[in-house]
């Protein structure tokens, strides 16, 4: 079947897509947009997680052919060319990119917390980022980083 479906603002199509194939296979492998990572496959990591109209899912779960028509937002489209997203630059001033594999999916998920809530308590960005799996050492500085980006955002940093 074919899909014909927006990413980051660019209508694409994918051709012969199989019933089973997955958004995050299409998106990595036939777009040759790879900054969702595959790891789990089961929605248990949140290394894939892209916003499909506006909402935050895992791209690992959702089948091609439900995206026909919709508007797909991946970590690539974060960045304005050169310029980092507001959550980007707070990842990276509050040392929040570790190992880097799970950094697309919190990053996604952090930005659609941002934009559906300016100024969340820890408690709603400790839910938010529920999903997301990061490995390497903690998630304190993954949470000085949302925190960052909330206060830029709302002005006060």
């Amino acid at each position: 079947m074919r899909v014909n479906f927006t990413v980051n603002g660019r209508a694409q199509q994918a051709d012969n897509v199989w019933e089973g194939e997955s958004l995050l296979y299409v998106l990595r492998e036939r777009l040759g947009l790879p900054g969702s990572k595959n790891a789990c496959e089961q929605g248990e990591c949140g290394s894939c997680t892209v916003t499909l109209d506006g909402v935050a899912v895992c791209a690992c779960l959702v089948a091609a052919g439900q995206v026909e028509g919709r508007e797909v937002g991946t970590v690539e489209g974060l960045a304005d060319g050169d310029r980092l997203s507001d959550v980007q630059q707070a990842f990276l001033d509050a040392g929040a990119v570790q190992c880097g594999f799970c950094t697309p999916g919190l990053l996604v998920q952090a930005t659609d917390l941002l934009d559906k809530q300016a100024e969340p308590s820890d408690v709603e960005i400790r839910e938010a980022l529920a999903g997301n799996l990061c490995r390497c050492t903690g998630y304190e500085k993954i949470m000085d980083a949302v925190r960052l980006a909330a206060r830029r955002k709302s002005g006060h940093a």
